[in-house]
């Protein structure tokens, strides 16, 4: 009979969760492509807008809901996603969770002076290609290298 292997806390646990977010995009006055980063709450990453899904919302709409809330942007969401990533989330329990993110571009046409979390984050409007070297999950950069506004 064998011994079932040791499960360890820092190794993300059951199949991944899903989650919805937002690429906000805008036109910078030279016409140029520019996206939006925000800073996490509470490790200060750059990451996108982005949340579990919310009841009774489809999933684009559930990812302008977090731009606006984390971000203070409104738009047009797109209705299917530019891809996915994949990160382990540490929860309140202190155990790892597997999450899936599907990506949703959002063409920001309004940019507000206030929204919910704008004391607890930190905005930054840059290249797609800037953005890909400032975040650290592989398949969001490969999102942001190969974004293409439409």
């Amino acid at each position: 009979m064998s011994a079932k292997p040791l499960r360890l806390t820092a190794e993300p646990d059951r199949e991944p969760r899903a989650q919805y977010a937002a690429l906000p995009w805008r036109r910078g006055a030279d016409g140029a492509v520019e996206v939006l980063l925000i800073t996490s709450r509470e490790t200060r990453r750059w990451v996108i807008p982005k949340g579990w899904p919310i009841k009774g919302m489809k999933s684009p709409k559930s990812a302008a809901r977090e731009a606006l809330e984390e971000a203070g942007v409104v738009g047009e969401v797109a209705k299917k996603p530019l891809g996915a990533f994949h990160y382990d989330k540490r929860l309140r329990s202190g155990r790892l969770q597997r999450v899936g993110v599907d990506v949703f571009a959002l063409k920001v046409v309004e940019e507000r002076q206030t929204w919910p979390e704008m004391n607890e984050r930190e905005k930054l409007w840059t290249t797609p290609d800037q953005a890909a070297d400032h975040v650290d999950e592989p398949e969001l950069k490969a999102i942001f290298r190969r974004f293409r506004a439409e």
